[in-house]
């Protein structure tokens, strides 16, 4: 069985030799044996236990709270435990940075759909960026509300050309009228838009908003604060 001194495992373990002695003075990672002139002398298990020390002190433990796991007798199931801990924590780290990098991936693709290149435009890609997610629960909930108007408009106007049956189609239409309005007033209570030249965030009148030009993810105002009209981005308000 191979037998190694203090210098050999320091190195099998990239730790220093100055380490390997003091473990050895806290009882920890005691030699197996000593040679004739004194040299510790480490095992092969000696090497394990060393692994599993560096490992437990990378994940932050104190030398006493190492010794105490390594006293125990389920040493092992406890340190299988941390190996899993330690699992998860990476893996939830590795999904940090690979969202931070979409990020910086999108950033980079807004960016060179801007003439000009300032700290504003910027702050506003990043802004709308980081409220993508709001905003898509806004136009789901709208969605999952106007589903069944939808449905009920199509019914009443096949059941009118096919059958003669137009009664559905006339409820549909006093139906309609009441909730498209608690959905429009819905939806503009909880958006706001970006102006292309303050950069200010507004919110502008329900009737400005409700019959002004749009485009799916913009819609021509007039600033509350700069007064500059044209197209604005549309964003979900911070208080929605």
């Amino acid at each position: 069985m191979s037998k190694y001194t203090t210098g050999e495992i320091a190195k099998l373990c990239d730790v220093t030799v100055r380490t390997v002695q003091y473990y050895d003075t806290r009882g920890i990672l005691v030699p197996s044996e000593l040679s004739e002139g004194g040299r510790r002398l480490y095992s092969e298990s000696d090497v394990r236990k060393m692994r599993i020390i560096c490992f437990l002190r990378e994940l932050g433990l104190s030398i006493g709270a190492i010794s105490q796991i390594l006293s125990e007798k389920d040493s092992g199931n406890v340190i299988s435990l941390l190996l899993e801990q330690q699992e998860q924590d990476l893996k939830g780290e590795i999904s940090e940075r690979q969202e931070k990098l979409e990020k910086m991936k999108t950033l980079k693709r807004e960016l060179k759909s801007v003439e000009t290149i300032s700290v504003e435009s910027i702050g506003d890609i990043a802004y709308i960026m980081s409220n993508k997610k709001k905003l898509k629960r806004i136009h789901a909930n709208l969605l999952v509300g106007g589903i069944p108007i939808t449905i009920l408009q199509w019914a009443g106007i096949v059941l009118w050309i096919t059958k003669g049956l137009w009664q559905l189609f006339a409820f549909w239409v006093v139906v309609f009228m009441p909730c498209a309005y608690l959905l429009s007033k819905y939806y503009f209570n909880h958006v706001a838009y970006i102006c292309p030249q303050c950069h200010s965030v507004f919110k502008p009148t329900f009737k400005e908003a409700l019959w002004a030009k749009h485009t799916p993810v913009t819609r021509k105002l007039t600033c509350t604060d700069c007064g500059h009209h044209g197209f604005c981005v549309e964003v979900a308000r911070e208080e929605a």
